[in-house]
């Protein structure tokens, strides 16, 4: 089937699961027609009305009032040229004028999907697997070439959209703003949905109607922030996790971003994503080209969950480039909340020992191997063994982990500096900062220079020295602070406004020479906790570190706050110490242990100073783990019961042949005289019988849809959870 047909000026894009319209209208003005459900055909039912709009200016030599870019739906738009809306890109020419107006010139249709110079993006592994439309565009006045890139997947409900804007004049010219994506869709009720948070409390789900004005979620922070993660959800009023049209937007980057939503004077929404305009300011030189990162668009009439497994393929399938993509990830352990920075190869090893004896596939060592780094006021920056404490080098750790059988891993932060280094003292202009002001200090570190390749090279230069000569099997990437005094040495005046974008240019530069160097090494992201957990990151590494916090109770809504757009596989979770280092509160071991097995489990405590019931109930879940691991990570992941509404919790993993099912339930708080709770699956096979390996009770998939479970046993106590597993037996 072919996934793209033009007639008459009209674009459709359909997969036979979506379909995706725009046009050219009057005047050249590139128009939105249609986001939604697959059509077969388009009949032109949504040609933009004419009607005279007061005070809605008319194209240039129009004779007649009746078309407005005012209020015609757009897919991009420019500014000061008579649409009064959120421009989508704003250049600053060399005369002052940010005048802006974009006009169709022509279109090509190309098989599989360009790849995006120096930027994250999701990819094809054949060209029939998707076509992409190349809408090429531009402003005479200033020539400037807009170029728009639609990809549609032949078998996802998903749309790729990203543009790239060149310089043709024979001068520079400054893009003050320029969006990766705009939509313009037509009067409607809607809600829109994202992920704020905080430090330890990361993507916790809000939803909001949306009003009249403008709605903005942005990070001016440098990353992608533990505070307002690259992910918007519009969908309408009555939609749930299994019902309603939901149109899911995420940004392919790491650093400052902005999701735009304006509801204009007649009712119409315009949407729009891209890097934030914050201090951005980038100097485009004649010839020179600007790519935007690519946005990420599904739509589904299936509810949140059906918008959710559309992320979660894509993403796993076709953003994630490394071999650990679609493996079993391992079990680790790490020492940081067990030590913290006061450690010795002798104490490492009893941890080795313990965490070998039961059953841990992974020891990572944490924070403190390097420099002379016994707090944090120091060595960040100096990449090379602390042989006061480990005498024997890292050789002498990692042979010791892998002797046991176990894998080793090693932490880095790679970007920031402490004042008390080597390289500080070498090169204190490696720094961010603005001259004869003081630095922000946050956490007793500075920001390195990553928008300059000679700052990027010396990182990776050290990095390449350990790695080279220690076998490392997994790498923990921690950023451990926000961007401030965002100023570089080396560049012109005029220039300074590219620096924030650069450095995520040069992060990215640094993470693709290194994964490609070392392929075999499981990368994993961090960012004080879930500071950086996006899409660009996921690109290069496959699974993050959502959250420092591992109390099992504020994880629920952060596990399942982080799966509305991620997936599990991504999504580290450790059985942390009770009780918990952050909040104090204390957990049994089943708890913790179930929350932790509904993501990427890990342990993060001493488990040789472990009393001998919590160490066989760490056996107990490791074996259990080990068995359900891939339904878990890989499985059809579906919300039952959310944290942010109810006492209860529940999730559940399908199997994508519907034949093993495993159910998590959780009570936060209990009471007296418990009600009776009552669960319905979702997502199962209804002419299959499923049987309840403990009970070995069976029960049809239409019996355990519609009529549903009890929980058993009744909860008696805080903070409990119970796991039920299913299978078909005869298959």
């Amino acid at each position: 089937m072919n996934l793209i047909e033009v007639k008459e000026n009209v674009f459709h894009l359909h997969n036979g699961l979506i379909s995706y319209i725009l046009s050219v209208e009057n005047g050249g003005l590139l128009a939105h027609l249609y986001f939604g459900k697959y059509v077969n055909q388009y009949h032109g039912e949504r040609h933009y009305p004419r009607m005279d709009r007061s005070h809605s200016g008319n194209l240039p030599g129009a004779t007649d009032r009746l078309f407005s870019k005012d209020t015609l739906l757009q897919e991009y738009s420019g500014n000061n040229t008579g649409d009064n809306r959120l421009p989508a890109c704003v250049i600053r020419t060399a005369n002052g004028a940010r005048t802006v107006d974009f006009r169709y010139v022509g279109y090509q249709i190309i098989n599989g999907k360009p790849n995006i110079s120096g930027l994250p993006h999701a990819y094809v592994e054949n060209d029939q697997e998707a076509q992409t439309l190349v809408v090429t565009m531009r402003d005479a006045t200033i020539d400037a070439k807009l170029v728009l890139y639609y990809t549609i997947y032949r078998d996802r409900p998903v749309i790729t959209r990203h543009v790239e804007l060149k310089n043709e004049s024979s001068s520079s010219f400054s893009i003050e703003k320029i969006a990766s994506m705009q939509m313009d869709l037509p009067k409607q009720n809607l809600d829109v949905i994202s992920l704020p948070g905080s430090y330890a409390r990361e993507r916790q789900i809000e939803r909001q109607p949306l009003r009249r004005g403008l709605t903005q979620f942005e990070s001016q922070r440098g990353s992608s922030s533990h505070h307002m993660n690259p992910f918007v959800a519009l969908v309408a009023p009555n939609t749930n996790e299994f019902d309603g049209e939901a149109l899911g937007v995420m940004l392919v980057y790491s650093g400052n971003h902005q999701m735009s939503l304006e509801s204009d004077q007649v009712h119409q929404t315009r949407l729009m994503a891209g890097i934030s305009d914050y201090n951005f300011d980038w100097q485009l030189a004649e010839g020179a080209t600007f790519a935007a990162p690519e946005v990420l668009m599904t739509y589904t009439d299936h509810g949140l969950n059906g918008m959710s497994q559309a992320f979660h393929s894509l993403l796993r399938e076709r953003v994630a480039t490394s071999k650990h993509k679609l493996t079993d990830r391992p079990i680790v352990i790490n020492n940081w909340e067990a030590t913290y920075f006061d450690f010795n190869t002798a104490k490492l090893k009893q941890i080795i020992d313990s965490a070998a004896s039961c059953n841990i596939e992974m020891f990572v060592l944490d924070d403190g191997w390097f420099g002379h780094r016994d707090n944090d006021k120091t060595s960040l920056g100096d990449w090379f063994v602390n042989t006061k404490k480990l005498p024997g080098g890292l050789e002498e750790v990692a042979d010791y982990t892998h002797d046991k059988g176990m894998q080793f891993g090693l932490w880095f932060e790679p970007e920031c500096i402490s004042e008390d280094s080597d390289l500080y003292r070498q090169h204190p202009d490696y720094v961010l900062g603005v001259p004869n002001r003081g630095r922000t200090i946050s956490r007793d570190e500075y920001v390195l220079d990553f928008s300059r390749p000679e700052v990027v090279d010396n990182i990776y230069q050290q990095m390449t020295k350990i790695l080279d000569h220690v076998s490392v099997d997994y790498i923990k990437w921690d950023f451990n602070r926000n961007l401030t005094e965002v100023f570089s040495n080396t560049v012109t005046p005029e220039h300074e406004g590219e620096t924030t974008h650069r450095y995520v240019l040069g992060l990215y530069s640094l993470m693709e020479k290194l994964t490609k160097r070392y392929p075999d090494i499981l990368f994993e992201g961090c960012s004080g906790g879930g500071g950086r957990f996006d899409a660009g990151i996921m690109y290069y590494m496959p699974q993050s570190w959502p959250s420092d916090n591992n109390d099992p109770i504020e994880r629920l809504k952060i596990q399942y706050g982080t799966s509305l757009a991620y997936p599990i596989s991504a999504i580290t979770a450790h059985v942390g110490t009770s009780p918990d280092e952050l909040l104090g509160r204390y957990t049994s071991m089943d708890m913790r242990g179930a929350v932790a097995a509904s993501g990427t489990l890990g342990y993060e405590l001493d488990t040789s100073k472990l009393a001998k019931e919590d160490t066989d109930k760490i056996r107990e879940q490791v074996s259990f783990y080990k068995q359900h691991r891939h339904l878990i990570q890989y499985g059809n992941f579906y919300r039952l019961e959310s944290p942010f509404e109810s006492n209860h919790v529940a999730w559940m993993f399908v199997s994508p042949d519907q034949n093993e099912v495993l159910l998590f339930n959780f009570v936060v708080l209990s009471q007296i005289q418990n009600d009776f709770h009552l669960t319905k699956l979702i997502g199962l096979d209804a002419n299959k019988q499923y049987t309840d390996t403990e009970s070995q009770m069976q029960f049809g998939g239409d019996e355990l849809m519609n009529v549903g479970l009890y929980d058993q046993p009744i909860q008696s106590s805080d903070f409990s959870a119970d796991i039920r597993y299913f299978i078909v037996k005869n298959k």
